[in-house]
């Protein structure tokens, strides 16, 4: 469950300051802002592992024995997706930066060094628009899964939140 919404608010984090970076007018202010862009999606990758371990080893909650077919087909393909997107896009950044011959610094406390691939800054801004674009799929996953969630909540009232929240009453 911490891990859920951990991963979360990472996404969102993430959303936000590329936003910010976007609208800032200075290049030098707009990479300094995205250095917490590439060290939350670091994060988010180890985090995204931890999970897939977590659901891999038993800890995994199963769906509610309540819900339609068509809404597990949908929660399936859903999570699978953000998983994919959430190993994926970190990788991708990763590979973009080290076409730029750059490290990832993460916090400050470490670097990631490029990985052994020839610097081509071509390559690298068209990687950066792909991942983009991936990073849209990913918010309209994220739109869709709390559109689910307020399904579950408002109109079924099934109290299906609560399988991931610490508190109230998870049914099914």
């Amino acid at each position: 469950m911490v891990l859920h919404w951990l991963i979360a608010a990472g996404v969102i984090a993430n959303w936000l300051i590329r936003r910010t970076a976007k609208a800032t007018e200075s290049e030098e202010a707009a990479r300094a802002i995205m250095s917490n862009h590439f060290s939350i999606g670091v994060t988010l990758w180890f985090l995204a592992i931890a999970l897939l371990v977590v659901h891999f080893t038993g800890g995994k909650a199963p769906l509610a024995s309540h819900l339609a077919t068509w809404e597990r087909w949908l929660a399936r393909i859903v999570h699978t997706l953000f998983f994919i997107l959430l190993l994926v896009m970190p990788f991708g950044a990763w590979s973009a930066m080290s076409q730029y011959g750059a490290p990832i610094s993460v916090f400050g406390l470490f670097s990631v060094p490029p990985l052994p691939m020839e610097v081509n800054p071509e390559a690298a801004k068209a990687a950066f628009e792909q991942h983009g674009q991936a990073g849209v799929i990913l918010l309209s996953l994220l739109v869709i899964h709390v559109l689910g969630t307020l399904k579950h909540t408002v109109l079924d009232k099934d109290g299906n939140l609560f399988r991931m929240l610490p508190f109230g009453d998870a049914k099914g």
